[in-house]
């Protein structure tokens, strides 16, 4: 029998282990940070200047990606320096800073939560949308994705939304959610409006957690984010706890605000009603409001658009929201669009 001959054999397994050996890189940068502890508040900032090892600009991320948010990172005159703008979640996160060919970099810092309720009307401040863009586009979002249920094929609108709380809670939480490409596939709707997202946070990335709706009284204190707040909430409980009165004039009321009924009925005495103005579909000069009539003996329900005209002169009088009809409880607004000086 021959002998095999090995040399390329040798070589080639050489050659492999020059190149499975583990390359040469330089140092990761040095990182500064001050202050390493944030408030969670939605604005509080941290600087970490970044000694450059490269004149390419760093890759900066946050770990985990909604604990807080890489505003601006520019150069400077040791290297570069990032600014980083915290979440509302409390709780420990992390910057990695990355150069191309070299170490990553990391450095830890941590937010802590705020109880500091302003209105003493049960919500955090934290929740508040303190920037005005912030609140129109809030305003723009619950409207929309209100009044696009409407013309939504039964089939197609979410399974939750039974009565005229559930289409509120609906239009509440998908306001304030990311409103990507996964989201829109989701959400199944009509088509997707070019609306900017709300910046401060994104549901539901916040100490709350899906934990949206107000339902214990009282102000705002720590241990409430674990027990006072739930998914659900009846029409009674949106009004008292994460709303307040702005008038009994409609002509009052702004985009996303709430109309509220109080009727002498056992099964489902309050009953309530979003606020839409112009539509956000069609073009109409008409304002209008959206509503789930709720389930009956007939059927379950089905949702209504209804003009403020038309609700005027509805035929059943304790429908009407005018002020002399004493069912109509008013207008109300969120409490996190409440303004807070």
């Amino acid at each position: 029998m021959r002998r095999m001959a090995l040399p390329g054999v040798a070589v080639a397994i050489v050659i492999g282990l020059m190149w499975a050996a583990p390359r040469h890189r330089t140092a990761a940068p040095r990182l500064h940070i001050s202050p390493a502890q944030l408030a969670a508040d939605g604005y509080d900032t941290a600087m970490i200047a970044i000694e450059g090892v490269s004149p390419e600009s760093p890759r900066v991320t946050v770990e985990p990606a909604h604990a807080a948010t890489v505003e601006e990172v520019a150069a400077a005159n040791a290297g570069f320096q990032a600014r980083i703008r915290a979440g509302v979640m409390p709780g420990e996160f992390r910057v990695r800073v990355e150069f191309p060919g070299v170490s990553a970099a990391t450095a830890s810092l941590s937010a802590a939560l705020q109880v500091s309720d302003a209105a003493s009307d049960g919500t955090p401040d934290f929740l508040r949308l303190d920037d005005a863009a912030d609140r129109r586009a809030f305003r723009q979002w619950f409207a929309f994705l209100a009044e696009a249920q409407y013309f939504q094929d039964a089939g197609q609108r979410p399974a939750e939304i039974n009565d005229c709380a559930a289409l509120i809670r609906y239009a509440y939480r998908e306001a304030l959610r990311a409103h990507d490409g996964a989201w829109a596939t989701s959400a199944r709707l009509p088509f997707i409006p070019g609306i900017p997202a709300v910046a401060k946070y994104q549901y539901p990335y916040t100490a709350l957690g899906a934990n949206l709706f107000r339902v214990q009284p009282g102000a705002f204190q720590r241990g409430d984010e674990s027990g006072s707040f739930a998914q659900f909430a009846d029409a009674k409980t949106l009004q008292l706890r994460s709303t307040f009165f702005v008038s009994r004039d409609t002509e009052r009321a702004e985009p996303g605000d709430l109309l509220f009924f109080r009727q002498d009925q056992e099964h489902m005495p309050f009953h309530s009603m979003i606020y839409i103005g112009k539509s956000t579909v069609e073009k109409s000069a008409a304002r209008y409001v959206v509503y789930h009539t709720g389930p009956d003996d007939t059927g379950p329900g089905e949702i209504r658009r209804p003009s403020i005209e038309e609700l005027r002169r509805f035929p059943d009088a304790d429908w009407r929201p005018v002020p002399d009809n004493p069912r109509f409880l008013g207008v109300y607004r969120w409490n996190i669009l409440r303004p807070i000086s």
